[in-house]
């Protein structure tokens, strides 16, 4: 692959990453719900303080999108949507099976597997890393970083907010082993 063929590579996946998180975060603000809303659903989701989690994944969606349209701080960035990507699924999509039509994992798979390779590609020649003059990042190296501080991130998040009501947890059990919501208890 060529510099140039691996420049737009790049240029592609920020111009598909960076735009639509920067309106999936605007929607959790200004979308019809708003704040308000997106509060109350990470409330559901069991992200404890909720207005806290709303707040950081609006604005990291906001932050982590323009700075990937942009092409600056790679791997920072891509290590942030595979933060929220792995919370995502751990959260909303989690139980649900693969398919984002039924409300499964794939989308957050599909994204943060994307964000991985462009932290691998760097953010090439045409972002505003290169118009400073700073020096690209990139190669198998930034991607597994990335992979691995966005994992880590959504580790500790998890670990240290995610608390759930026990109905909650006990309808995921029941959702991934159907034999145990279908037995006869006598």
């Amino acid at each position: 692959m060529s510099d140039r063929d691996r420049d737009f590579a790049a240029l592609a996946l920020r111009t598909a990453i960076g735009p639509m998180l920067v309106l999936h975060g605007h929607n959790k603000v200004f979308g019809a719900g708003g704040l308000k809303g997106t509060t109350g659903w990470f409330e559901s989701l069991g992200l404890r303080p909720a207005a806290v989690h709303a707040r950081m994944a609006a604005a990291t969606e906001m932050g982590a999108g323009t700075l990937i349209t942009l092409g600056v701080a790679n791997p920072l960035p891509t290590a942030a949507v595979v933060g929220l990507m792995a919370t995502a699924a751990a959260t909303d999509h989690r139980g649900k099976g693969f398919f984002v039509f039924k409300g499964g994992w794939e989308y957050t798979a599909v994204v943060a597997l994307a964000a991985t390779a462009l932290a691998g590609l760097g953010n090439g020649r045409w972002s505003i890393e290169r118009l400073l003059g700073r020096k690209q990042r990139s190669g198998a190296a930034m991607a597994f970083g990335a992979a691995a501080l966005g994992l880590a991130g959504a580790g500790v998040l998890l670990a240290s907010s995610y608390r759930p009501s026990q109905d909650e947890t006990a309808d995921e059990i029941a959702d991934e082993v159907p034999e145990a919501a279908d037995a006869d208890p006598a």
